[in-house]
């Protein structure tokens, strides 16, 4: 991927980013052609040398049947949006403005496995409901559910475990405007209800 200096992201703010991302899409050169597949996940920092993103598929999705060739990639998605130009404040200075898209992603690199037994799958399927209930005022349990019906569901998925090698993350937030601008692309993406992705370009900014 290529990466500008100014939208470099450390390791700590990728493992971040990993950490309050729930899904990627998960892609593989195989024999038969290149396969895609998104898919939540739950990232273990703890797992290998770098971690790792944990996840499942379909028993049904022949993904999982074919081996890489080579390393597997997972490309994580953050926040985008789409930046005109006449939020600069340099518009008015000189004119010399273009639209861009701002986003953050992350492309996560390493070896896949699957999992296909059952305890893996249990404690995978545990800790990404866990994950994702958490914030909730009920949250749902696996327990919730009748065993026999979880031991059924869990009949139906495979799990996959990408164990990262190398990640490569980018945060284009507009860094490389000046203050005028970004204050005024923070105004604009308030202006148009995106205030968390305001609040990220101008908490990136600060950093810098």
């Amino acid at each position: 991927m290529y990466v500008p200096a100014p939208f470099a992201v450390d390791d700590e703010a990728a493992a971040e980013l990993l950490r309050r991302h729930g899904a990627a899409d998960l892609v593989t050169a195989t024999t038969a052609g290149l396969m895609a597949t998104f898919l939540p996940f739950v990232f273990d920092p703890d797992v290998g040398d770098r971690g790792a993103l944990l996840g499942h598929v379909a028993r049904a999705n022949p993904h999982w049947r074919h081996e890489p060739i080579g390393a597997a990639l997972a490309i994580v998605h953050g926040p985008d949006a789409y930046i005109s130009p006449s939020w600069y404040a340099s518009k008015a200075e000189h004119g010399r403005v273009v639209p861009t898209w701002n986003y953050v992603t992350a492309h996560v690199h390493g070896e896949l496995m699957v999992h296909d037994d059952a305890a893996w799958l249990d404690a995978q399927v545990r800790r990404l409901t866990d994950r994702h209930e958490a914030e909730l005022p009920q949250p749902w349990s696996v327990d919730d559910a009748p065993a026999a019906f979880i031991a059924g569901q869990l009949r139906g998925i495979v799990g996959i475990e990408l164990r990262i090698s190398r990640i490569e993350a980018k945060a284009k937030l507009s860094q490389n405007r000046s203050d005028a601008d970004v204050a005024g692309v923070v105004t604009g993406l308030a202006g148009r209800g995106d205030t968390a992705f305001a609040d990220a370009v101008r908490a990136t900014q600060h950093r810098c």
